[in-house]
């Protein structure tokens, strides 16, 4: 998915240091990362995960363990507030929730993003999850006095993104701070497999806790697993930060207004952002307020939400580790990324229009092998292709695009709701994604780019329109 998640880690962080990384990964990629383990071994068991952990230092193991505690937490909360609000409110009531929601991320990224090395990062974690904590526990006060409101569980919604927003910036730096460069790939290795673990975990205990309790018990499992993390996070070791380095908001949007200007000079640029944009109108609702609904159609438990979630992060897994290396070495970058691209679409229409629980679970699987697979394909050469100096502020750009197209999305929901069922609904967002993903054959030099190798790519932009970057250099 060139969605959100992978979005958020790129807009917000450190460019000198990222751009050391990309660079490092993708030329010296045969070298061995963190603790002595080769890139090339892909098989992320929990043996070798428990054994690389117990190596790490006391720092990082604590950033770790705090960093799956609230990947658990914020997956947890993925499953039990969209069900909540579909039990209570229905279906239209989700909708709402859901582009309430967006949009209110749509303002909390860039509000978080001009932080970025200018804020102590630790502190930046316990304080924003002190205060997702405290939503947390209001939440539970009111599921428990049995009162529910859609205003007020919208509200708390929007302090918990805010707040969330807040500790993910920083989440997705501190790495830097805490590791060298050489240590970076490995440990980057190491995170991506625990959020992944997390990601199976977080919907089935969610729904665990649905199915054998209520809303309120499980939004206490909620606050426990967020109480957890602070705790954890008190480990992680504060710096000192300078004064010149505090929040610039104007150096901000200058810097936003700049990444917009060149992408959109950039005519592969541009082309892939427009498709990428078009696709994620209708690919986030149907891997996410899409989901409960048709659960709670089909007239199952919350147990099952736990189940279809936990089956699309299983697919994320398997596709982030096996899928997107293997099939791109049998059939090469372009026609991955189209193909995967496509057959996503056709699996959420499956989805849409089926009628048994394990044919969902089945295509919710197969839906997030190939997100998976298909995100992956091309993302370092992107990054690679756009010189360090423009990098933070071209990808800044690109996240406001997905916050904005992840408005959109739950917004043609609710109103597509309230003419067709969820099946039809359902069943034509699939279908307008797979048909969208075959914008990618009319983006310029696509396929040419998708062939290079690592090493062609780095700064390709710059080799190949010079003009736009010396121009913006020069002001």
């Amino acid at each position: 998915m060139d969605g959100k998640q992978r979005a958020w880690y790129w807009v917000k962080g450190r460019a000198e240091s990222r751009t050391v990384q990309l660079r490092r990964y993708a030329l010296v990629k045969s070298k061995k990362g963190f603790g002595g383990m080769s890139h090339s071994n892909t098989d992320a068991t929990a043996g070798w995960l428990t054994r690389a952990v117990l190596r790490l230092p006391t720092a990082l193991r604590s950033f770790l363990l705090t960093d799956a505690l609230v990947q658990l937490a914020e997956l947890c909360a993925l499953v039990i507030l969209p069900w909540w609000v579909t039990s209570s409110a229905g279906a239209s009531g989700v909708a709402i929730y859901g582009t309430s929601l967006a949009i209110a991320m749509l303002v909390a990224v860039p509000l978080a993003s001009p932080f970025g090395d200018r804020v102590c990062k630790a502190r930046q974690i316990q304080l924003g999850l002190a205060a997702m904590l405290g939503v947390g526990l209001t939440y539970g006060l009111v599921a428990a006095w049995d009162l529910f409101s859609l205003p007020l569980v919208i509200a708390l919604a929007v302090v918990q993104a805010l707040a969330a927003a807040f500790v993910d910036q920083a989440r997705a730096n501190i790495l830097a701070e805490l590791l060298t460069v050489d240590q970076l790939p490995g440990a980057i290795r190491m995170r991506k497999t625990c959020q992944s673990l997390s990601g199976i975990g977080g919907p089935l205990l969610a729904g665990l806790a649905l199915g054998v309790g209520s809303v309120a018990g499980a939004l206490g499992v909620y606050a426990a697993l967020l109480l957890l993390a602070i705790v954890c996070a008190t480990r992680i070791p504060k710096r000192a930060v300078p004064s010149a380095q505090r929040v610039n908001f104007a150096q901000w949007w200058h810097g936003l207004r700049t990444g917009i200007s060149v992408k959109w000079r950039v005519p592969m640029e541009r082309g892939w952002t427009i498709v990428n944009f078009v696709v994620w109108i209708f690919q986030g609702p149907a891997v996410g307020i899409l989901i409960p609904i048709k659960v709670h159609a089909l007239g199952l438990d919350g147990n099952w939400l736990g189940i279809c979630l936990g089956a699309l992060s299983m697919g994320v897994l398997m596709g982030s580790v096996f899928g997107s290396q293997l099939l791109v070495h049998h059939f090469g970058r372009y026609r991955v990324r189209l193909g995967l691209g496509f057959l996503e679409g056709i699996a959420l229409a499956v989805v849409g229009f089926a009628t048994s629980p394990h044919v969902v679970v089945l295509g919710l699987a197969v839906t997030g092998f190939c997100n998976a697979s298909m995100s992956l394909v091309g993302a370092t050469h992107r990054a690679l292709a756009i010189p360090q100096t423009h990098r933070v502020r071209i990808f800044a750009a690109s996240s406001m695009a997905t916050q904005v197209a992840g408005a959109l999305g739950p917004a043609l929901v609710g109103m597509a709701l309230v003419h067709w069922r969820v099946d039809t609904v359902y069943t034509a967002f699939g279908l307008l994604m797979a048909t969208s993903v075959l914008g990618f054959l009319w983006v310029p030099r696509l396929k040419e780019f998708l062939g290079l190798g690592h090493e062609q790519v780095v700064d390709w932009y710059l080799h190949q329109y010079p003009a736009v970057f010396i121009k913006k250099n020069s002001r």
